[in-house]
């Protein structure tokens, strides 16, 4: 039976993780607001990314808590056992989920998309928990957690279910079903740097870093193609990178007391809810608020009670070899 301390732990860490997929919903509308704007997602991404960064490598520049961070991280892959280099690329997932929305949610419809992503995410999730890659360390895969991953993945096809009729399925639904898979990945190595670090802004620039490094790769083969997009000049629309500050550091400091899979079911709820919200106080264009909705939103929190229910059988699954 777990300790009520670790209990705690993991409620409030599933409440700041639903806070955190709020922050995130909020994000999303920004992001593609500016990227309706430029008529160009890959560069919407790569703005967002950017000022991002330019206020976490500040930030690490200016704070004590920064610079030691820099430090420990190099430290820990000097010395080869504390932390491996492929572990700081999970920013190159982030960068692959915006490049994934430039590329197919006009061709799927963002419904389809968006249930792609969630089935790779809560999917990739469950096996990084198992295997023990994020810095929880192994969690067993119980009943409860495969309850609770199935019933958000409804949750999230009930919540869209008004948009699915012009979904239109394709080969491309791979590419965001590998997509979500890559954020649970993502959480798990950037909870591993946070953990090396001690630091979760050093996490977040490295992050930040990764993430901006292959949209700006991306976006220049593209600027070549297609040139430079005119920039908008409404300042509110180039905000999505300070948000994601917020998700990216909420997520890398929560994981380690929810593990992998609960870290992502908060967020997905908190998505659902930053959305309804959204659309009752500042509603875009054409939208509105639906009973699926609605019931995607009660459904999502359902299971994110399920999968949290403390396990009281069976001992932890063994860590993987190094």
């Amino acid at each position: 039976m777990q300790s009520r301390p670790r209990v705690r732990a993991r409620v409030l860490g599933m409440v700041g993780a639903t806070v955190v997929g709020v922050f995130l919903a909020l994000q999303a509308r920004i992001n593609g607001a500016l990227g309706a704007e430029l008529d160009d997602g890959i560069a919407a991404g790569t703005i967002s990314f950017a000022g991002g960064l330019v206020v976490l490598l500040v930030g690490t520049a200016l704070l004590p808590q920064g610079r030691r961070g820099v430090r420990r991280l190099a430290a820990a892959l000097q010395e080869g056992g504390g932390l491996r280099p492929w572990q700081c690329l999970g920013g190159v997932c982030g960068g692959y989920l915006v490049f994934s929305q430039g590329m197919a949610a006009a061709e799927l419809g963002v419904a389809l998309f968006t249930i792609a992503v969630v089935a790779g995410q809560i999917t990739s999730s469950l096996l990084v928990d198992r295997f023990g890659l994020g810095p929880a360390g192994p969690q067993r895969v119980t009943a409860n957690r495969l309850i609770g991953a199935a019933l958000t993945l409804v949750a999230v096809v009930v919540a869209v279910s008004a948009k699915l009729s012009s979904a239109h399925v394709s080969w491309m639904v791979l590419l965001p079903l590998l997509a979500g898979a890559g954020v649970g990945w993502q959480a798990a190595v950037n909870g591993r740097v946070q953990q090396a670090a001690g630091s979760t802004l050093t996490a977040g620039a490295v992050n930040f870093a990764v993430g901006f490094t292959a949209l700006a790769i991306a976006f220049s083969i593209e600027v070549l193609l297609r040139g430079f997009p005119e920039l908008t000049p409404q300042p509110w629309l180039y905000t999505g990178g300070l948000l994601g500050i917020f998700v990216i550091g909420g997520s890398v400091g929560l994981v380690r007391y929810t593990g992998v899979l609960l870290l992502s079911l908060g967020m997905i709820s908190g998505q659902l809810i930053g959305a309804l919200l959204l659309d009752l106080l500042l509603p875009a264009a054409g939208t509105g608020i639906s009973v699926s909705t609605v019931a995607g939103v009660l459904i999502t929190l359902l299971a994110a009670a399920v999968a949290s229910m403390p396990d009281r059988a069976g001992r932890a699954v063994p860590r993987l070899p190094r």
